[in-house]
């Protein structure tokens, strides 16, 4: 994954961390209980896309100081360093959506789908609707990503976790002393991961070319902002070094040349992504590209 050396400091990017942090402490601390709860669940949702952003060089071209900034996980269960080596391994376009090479793949190898207990498959089935994700995705996302590092476990992934260990702690710490009750947070962090879910399941699809695997969401609302402009996720890919708040304007500028290379897997918002695969499945569980 190319990354271009940031000798400034992208200062949108950095507002915006301070401003997520005060609007998660405001959701604790200061927020009535319903509230407070929906309004961590966005600052927490927020919070990791800009941990995105950190992972590819923003605001400082010092990366070590990017990945303190955002260090601290808001949602509990992912570790960020985690987070950083999955994703880094997932800007490997050539391997985009492949059950075992792309760490962020939603699809399973065949033989392994068919191996599995007909409950479980009825799970992931409905998972795949836009309706299962939203309510069922956090869970199966936390189950999986968990069975994935075990199986996977190396010294560096073992380190990571029990790095991860104090820093939830530490979040779990404030949570506690502030008036939000530590079961208001877990629904906040749920929601927060069920928004990211609302983000990723359209990203990609199975395609024989890398390039056709990546979408475009031509969404410009509030959801946009809140990913970050990682809804023009083909933009992202070709320019990972590129700054969240460049992406519009680089797509605006060369929209036909990047729906030639997506082939066209473009959707015009959120809310047309709700109309055709709220209740259906927009893809099958098994990779349709890799032989049985």
């Amino acid at each position: 994954m190319k990354t271009r050396k940031n000798y400034g400091i992208s200062w949108p990017t950095l507002w915006l961390i301070c401003g997520c942090y005060a609007v998660w402490l405001a959701a604790i601390w200061l927020l009535p209980l319903p509230l407070g709860v929906i309004v961590a669940g966005l600052a927490i949702a927020l919070h990791s896309s800009l941990q995105h952003e950190a992972i590819h060089g923003h605001p400082f071209r010092w990366q070590w100081l990017n990945d303190l900034i955002v260090w601290p996980p808001l949602t509990l269960v992912i570790p960020y360093a985690r987070f950083a080596a999955t994703h880094r391994a997932h800007h490997h376009d050539a391997v985009i959506t492949d059950p075992y090479d792309d760490p962020e793949s939603n699809y399973m190898d065949p033989v392994v789908w068919e191996s599995l207990p007909a409950p479980v498959q009825g799970v992931l089935r409905l998972n795949n609707r836009l309706a299962g994700r939203l309510v069922l995705g956090p869970l199966v996302g936390m189950i999986s990503f968990g069975l994935s590092e075990w199986q996977r476990g190396t010294r560096v992934s073992r380190r990571d976790w029990v790095l991860h260990l104090p820093a939830m702690v530490a979040v779990l710490a404030l949570v506690a002393l502030s008036p939000m009750p530590v079961w208001a947070y877990l629904i906040a962090a749920y929601l927060g991961l069920s928004v990211l879910k609302l983000r990723s399941f359209a990203e990609h699809q199975a395609h024989i070319r890398a390039s056709g695997r990546s979408v475009i969401i031509e969404d410009r609302g509030p959801l946009a902002f809140l990913f970050l402009n990682n809804n023009l996720h083909v933009v992202h890919h070709m320019h990972p070094s590129v700054p969240w708040y460049q992406l519009p304007a680089l797509y605006a500028a060369h929209k036909d040349h990047y729906l030639r290379r997506n082939g066209g897997y473009r959707f015009a918002s959120y809310a047309d992504l709700f109309r055709h695969y709220f209740w259906r499945a927009k893809d099958p569980v098994p990779h349709p590209l890799r032989p049985r």
